[in-house]
């Protein structure tokens, strides 16, 4: 522990860390900077978890005490919308002004000895201590001298936001959403004390500016949302403190330390208030270095620990609350869903909240999610039941004519298991045991439309009559013995082609027995990987004509269905992705031009496709490299294909370039579906790091996407659907005479395994405070 340590910001984080270091080590120096005056803040107020009062009881019980006398709390979120009001409980929030908490911090601070210096201007350069902690907030000079070594980046997201207050009282963690003349407006409100609640109100930049919220002063944009808001003020005021109207920075570093200087707070990484979790973090930092520095006795040592164990915490609240900003800075595109389905988009939005978790919390809400879903059905013409209506997931789809009984589709993934592109004994058992599964839609592995277009020597293909013969065999048992319909996926490898089996090298090029391969440009895909030829009209002209062949062989094999693979850096992918595509003639430059080839692909695979039967594209909704597809290429590409007779888009990301770097995640490409889905007007197929029932509830109940897939789950469960369908209570759910004793024994299993894992769950969560608080107030 060093002997001295000097504390540069007296906020939440600066102070905690401070009173925690100095009860631990009395005798150690310890001195806070602030640049203001004791009593001055800015904002309104805090608000914490229970979850986050029970590590501050942890560590500080004499603090925690003052806090809880002093915190306001509730157990619901309200959602206002389009005049309705639904209310999520369980929840267990608490609120405090800023100005109080801070009272608090210091007069603990200071009778346990810590030395507080307010309007103390000092720079953390000069400062002698052996620990320099940095916890000025935001606009941190030390850290943007430094920029460089930190690695710091900052997005400085697109709306725009002010943190005002009201006097009006709330009971409970309170958003608003707004239709006005000028767009949409938000609320985010919850009460800190007494006759006082925070209101932070939020709008995009073209709202913004034609509410002429640019030109008023801070008086008269209260004023607006005074009259925005003033149904629900019922009379009360706005109240401002210096809420001007500003735009959110989230804020990352590489690295936290340098030599005996540490960032902590906001100075060191930000998360968006509408995951309410800024101070949190910020306490929470100070908590994780404390720690480290009882448990290291060098100052070095223990700062590497500090980053080392806190990191992934960090950035796991950061990508919470990056999902959820995002929600907000869209929300346009929801306005539109019903009420309690936009109310249950807003409640899931950062994912930590499933279909699952509130049906055990808020029974009656979701309930209302299921009986609009399955409205939502009903006016598609479905004979569905509204008053008992079946989950999101086992809820009927139609494209075209094609029907299928649920909304769980299986991956395509390819097997590297063919000889000369014919299926065999293994792709007949995987297909048709997964069919037998119950998945309302299967797709093959991509299928290649010509010896050349093959990925590996081992992908199956269908461009002979032996390879027809081989899927007709599949797909008529299919049909035979499953409820599931089938789906063709047809591609053409490109300049990822002639390369080893998965297993012995993925996107490695053969070492021997390879042949030439094309891509929209002459660029290998490794450096070492073959140099692929610049296709050429007459090239386009021959692959088109394979594709159209192995579409008419579909047709005759007995397909349900046909997806053409457009993703993934092949062939049709690298003429959509400005990485790959360098060309100086029609094909090459703009996303329409960029867009030609595969679409005149698209176009003759439709033609030659039976009308009745539905369509579907694949794409890489992004490349997750700098200069690639923007996420406004892909709607427009998405559009382009829905005005060429698609039925489907299956939005994947990624894999067209070697230096991508995607942000995995709990179904880290469905924002991609989503933004399609609502923005293009079209049907989607979300699939990636999709493992569980409950995320694709989750997924279709938030109008997500309209179908999910799921790849790695069918490899091994391959009756994982039914599994979810005796779990759920799906009734009538297909299945084989042969299998019927084995799926009634997994149903009479499903209901006492649920209905005790359930009770296990109710008696296992710990009421929140404002629960136990009611339960003293209430009379005995």
């Amino acid at each position: 522990m060093p002997k001295s340590m000097a504390v540069v910001g007296g906020g939440p984080a600066g102070l905690y860390l401070a009173l925690l270091v100095k009860q631990r080590f009395p005798d150690s120096e310890i001195t806070v900077y602030e640049r203001n005056r004791a009593d001055d803040t800015f904002g309104f107020g805090v608000v914490f978890s229970d979850a986050t009062l029970d590590i501050f009881e942890r560590y500080d019980p004499p603090s925690y005490a003052r806090i809880i006398e002093e915190f306001a709390y509730w157990d619901d979120i309200a959602i206002h919308v389009k005049g309705e009001v639904h209310r999520i409980g369980g929840n267990g929030f608490c609120g405090c002004a800023r100005r109080t908490l801070l009272a608090i911090l210091q007069e603990r601070a200071a009778s346990l000895g810590v030395a507080l210096r307010f309007q103390a201007e000092v720079d953390a350069e000069t400062l002698e201590a052996d620990l320099v902690v940095v916890a000025e907030g935001i606009n941190s000079a030390y850290r943007q001298r430094h920029a460089a070594h930190f690695g710091t980046s900052i997005d400085l997201r697109p709306n725009r936001f002010a943190w005002m207050g009201s006097t009006k009282p709330l009971d409970a963690f309170t958003f608003l959403f707004r239709e006005t003349a000028w767009g949409p407006f938000i609320a985010h409100a919850y009460q800190y004390e007494r006759d006082r609640s925070t209101w932070v109100f939020e709008t995009d930049p073209d709202s913004f500016r034609r509410a002429g919220l640019d030109r008023m002063s801070e008086p008269d944009s209260a004023a607006l949302m005074e009259r925005i808001f003033g149904d629900f003020l019922d009379g009360h005021r706005i109240l401002t403190n210096r809420s001007i109207w500003r735009r959110f920075p989230m804020i990352r570093n590489a690295r936290w330390v340098r030599g005996r200087h540490v960032l902590i707070g906001d100075a060191k990484a930000t998360a968006h208030f509408s995951i309410g979790s800024g101070t949190k973090l910020a306490m929470e930092d100070a908590i994780a270095l404390y720690e480290a520095l009882a448990a290291e006795p060098e100052v070095e040592a223990a700062l590497a620990r500090f980053e080392r164990g806190r990191r992934e915490e960090v950035e796991k609240t950061q990508h919470a609350a990056d999902v959820s900003l995002v929600w907000f800075e869209h929300v346009g595109r929801y306005l539109g869903f019903e009420p309690v389905q936009f109310a249950f988009g807003a409640m899931t939005r950062a994912k930590a909240i499933t279909y699952d978790n509130l049906r055990l919390r808020a029974p009656d809400f979701v309930a209302k999610v299921d009986r609009a879903f399955a409205e939502g059905v009903r006016r598609e013409g479905f004979d569905v039941s509204v008053e008992a209506p079946a989950a999101p997931m086992f809820q009927p789809f139609r494209l075209r004519e094609m029907v299928i009984g649920n909304r769980v589709a299986m991956s395509p993934m390819c097997m590297y298991s063919a000889r000369e592109g014919v299926p065999g004994e293994w792709h007949f058992v995987h297909y048709g045991s997964r069919a037998v599964g119950g998945p309302g839609l299967m797709f093959t592995e991509m299928t290649c439309v010509s010896r050349e277009a093959r990925i590996t020597p081992g992908c199956a293909g269908l461009w002979t009559d032996e390879q027809e013969a081989a899927w007709a065999r599949i797909v008529a048992f299919v049909h035979a013995h499953s409820a599931t319909r089938i789906c063709l996926q047809l591609g053409h490898a490109g300049r990822k082609g002639a390369t080893r089996l998965m297993w012995e090298g993925i996107d490695r090029p053969l070492e021997q027995g390879g042949w030439d391969v094309l891509s929209a440009s002459p660029i290998p895909y490794f450096p070492d990987s073959p140099l692929p030829r610049e296709v050429t009209r007459a090239d386009m002209d021959r692959i088109l004509a394979d594709f159209v062949a192995a579409t008419r062989r579909a047709e005759r094999a007995g397909f349900d269905m046909l997806e053409l693979h457009c993703a993934h850096g092949y062939l049709l992918a690298s003429f959509l992705s400005p990485l790959t595509n360098r060309r100086a003639d029609a094909y090459g430059g703009s996303v329409e031009n960029r867009l030609r080839f595969p679409l005149e692909v698209f176009g003759a695979m439709r033609d030659a496709w039976p009308a009745h039967k539905p369509m579907s594209v694949r794409l890489s909704a992004t490349d997750w490299a700098e200069g690639g597809l923007t996420p406004e290429d892909s709607v427009a590409i998405a559009l382009a294909f829905r005005q060429a007779g698609v039925d489907l888009i299956d939005v994947s990301t990624g894999q067209t370039v070697t230096d991508a770097r995607p942000l995995y995640g709990r179904m880290f490409q469905t924002p991609f579906a989503e933004r399609i889905r609502n923005e293009a007007k079209t049907a989607t197929m979300c699939v990636g790091n999709i493992t569980t029932a409950d995320q694709i509830n989750t997924i279709l109940a938030a109008g997500r996407a309209d179908i999910v897939a799921l790849g790695r789950p069918h490899l091994t469960d391959p009756f994982f659907t039914m599994r979810a369908a005796a779990w759920y209570g799906a009734e009538g759910f297909p299945c084989p005479p042969q299998y019927a004793p084995g799926q009634d024994q997994i149903v009479r299993n499903a209901v006492r395994d649920r209905a005790d894992l359930e009770e296990l769950k109710r008696r296992g969560r710990p009421k929140t405070r404002a629960e136990l608080r009611q339960a003293r107030a209430e009379p005995a």
